[in-house]
């Protein structure tokens, strides 16, 4: 793994969720022999983002498992089951003094690149924007980049939707960096985690009478 210079800029890595519609954890789903989990946070540690704090929930022991050996630090969710802004909140409380800001990156999107991680952190810290969006064609989404005038707001999130109304907030002032609609393939069911996998593996994609697992 090759590392870019670091960065005063964290990532959290949002590993914690119940992938009900898959039937089982998708993030320890493998691609080219590396878990989704284990995939996103060795894409936020090739951008040289530090502390990299990757959330975890549901059946937390094996995602800590899929982290062994790298420079990353596992941060429990107990409320994982009522949502993702309780997982955004876990990890911004997670987040330590003297940093410029953090990068959120979920852990199911495998098209998401080290280099597009980079890019929204350079972009954070070349402000004065307090918000870095992520647009695939028409749709906002992860990696979003949040300065640290916003850390108090993620700290605070309740309730469903919050990190959304944060955005909606901010959005009047945020960045925004344009990325293949493409890179914004869901994972959620396994026919669609098939498709990735053989356009990330370069094989076929298996035919979508899977069941429930790849």
């Amino acid at each position: 793994m090759t590392t870019l210079p670091h960065l005063p800029i964290a990532a959290i890595v949002l590993g914690a969720g119940l992938s009900s519609r898959m039937g089982r954890n998708k993030l320890l789903l493998e691609i080219d022999g590396c878990s989704l989990l284990r995939r996103a946070a060795g894409a936020a540690i090739e951008a040289g983002l530090a502390p990299v704090l990757v959330v975890v929930g549901h059946q937390a022991e094996q995602a800590r498992a899929q982290l062994d050996g790298l420079a990353c630090t596992p941060v429990l969710n107990p409320d994982y089951a009522t949502g993702q802004e309780s997982s955004l909140r876990a990890g911004a409380q997670a987040l330590p003094g003297g940093l410029q800001g953090a990068v959120v990156l979920l852990a199911d999107m495998p098209l998401v690149t080290s280099a597009m991680v980079r890019a929204v952190a350079e972009r954070l810290l070349r402000g004065p924007e307090p918000l870095v969006l992520s647009t695939f064609g028409s749709v906002a989404a992860p990696p979003t980049g949040y300065g640290a005038a916003l850390f108090d707001e993620l700290r605070a999130l309740e309730g469903g939707g919050c990190g959304k109304r944060v955005v909606k907030r901010h959005r009047a002032e945020a960045a925004e960096l344009a990325w293949p609609a493409e890179a914004l393939a869901d994972t959620d069911l396994p026919e669609e985690f098939a498709r990735v996998r053989a356009l990330l593996e370069g094989a076929p994609a298996a035919p979508q009478t899977m069941g429930g697992a790849p």
